[in-house]
């Protein structure tokens, strides 16, 4: 256990230190936004292109995991939106946006360094980018239509209620396009197939911002908590919580489990990656629907009981797997 501990014991203390100096005022809100946007706009891309770029093209594209993740996301975001209308009897869009809390992770911020943890950054990156184009191209467009096209009322609402979620997928795919993370793989996906390779300075230059994310991804994350308040209904966050990290890794374990092998590290880091709390900006798509109290709440217990489930995790799949 005290091997689990060295593995995961420094991605919570790294939360930690954003977590605490948040509180005692050091950095605000809006400074953990600059942060981010950083992470998201330079640092991540920067890892992303560098690990892509420097591999063959066969070591980077493996359809196992992304079809294990992609399934097991889809079941995942599937059982939450049921249980929120039919258990818990939410009605409207937040039966949706209790779907994507539990199926969509945070793989940039926790899901890499975890995995840079266990396998190196060999994996992690490789791992990072192929569950990045699920969640980008996939998940998150399928549940901002979801919660779009989750409305009552008659024909007339329904069919304004397709209109608006076919417009929300569009404009989230042409978003796309500029979406720093999607050109760093993209761009690292070119070098890889072509064989090209950076001039020194600049591969050097782009070395020392790939360096910065898995530290600071952390720190941000924290730094967010930490200005969250105990808002929104304890039943609702607490099953999110337990559908995100109990159900999505057990869903796409189950995916996993009848797919042809794929090597060791991947099978692990499939199922750590839908083990991790759900995506940093929840709360923020969660805004425009009114449902921002449900998901902050959500995201903070689930992040606090993250501690214990992903020790469990890491401790099954490096024992017992």
């Amino acid at each position: 256990m005290e091997q689990i501990l060295a593995i995961t014991t420094p991605v919570f203390l790294a939360m930690s230190v954003g977590y605490a100096t948040a509180r005692a005022g050091w950095f605000s809100r809006a400074d953990m936004r600059v942060f981010g946007r950083f992470v998201m706009g330079i640092a991540l891309p920067a890892l992303l292109f560098n690990a892509l770029s420097r591999q063959q093209p066969s070591e980077v594209f493996n359809p196992q995991f992304v079809v294990a993740y992609a399934l097991g996301s889809f079941a995942s975001m599937m059982f939450g939106l049921w249980w929120a209308r039919r258990v818990l009897g939410h009605q409207g869009s937040a039966s949706a946006i209790f779907g994507m809390g539990v199926a969509c992770s945070n793989s940039g911020f926790v899901g890499f360094p975890l995995v840079l943890q266990l396998f190196g950054a060999h994996v992690a990156a490789t791992c990072l980018a192929l569950a990045m184009i699920v969640e980008n191209f996939f998940l998150i467009p399928l549940a901002l239509a979801l919660a779009e096209m989750d409305s009552s009322g008659g024909d007339s609402a329904r069919r304004g209620a397709w209109s608006r979620a076919s417009g929300v997928v569009a404009r989230s795919l042409s978003a796309l396009v500029r979406n720093p993370m999607i050109i760093g793989i993209s761009l690292g996906f070119s070098f890889s197939v072509l064989g090209w390779e950076l001039p020194e300075p600049v591969a050097r230059t782009v070395d020392l911002f790939a360096g910065a994310c898995a530290a600071l991804s952390l720190f941000v994350i924290g730094g967010t908590l930490g200005g969250e308040g105990p808002r929104g209904r304890v039943v609702d966050a607490w099953t999110i919580a337990a559908g995100k990290l109990v159900v999505h890794p057990l869903a796409v374990l189950g995916v996993l489990w009848f797919l042809p092998p794929m090597a060791r590290e991947f099978q692990v880091a499939v199922v750590v990656m839908a083990a991790v709390p759900m995506m940093g900006i929840y709360s923020i798509l969660a805004q425009a629907h009114g449902h921002e109290a449900m998901a902050a709440r959500a995201q903070l217990v689930t992040t606090l009981a993250s501690f214990f489930t992903l020790n469990a995790v890491v401790w099954w799949v490096k024992t017992l797997a």
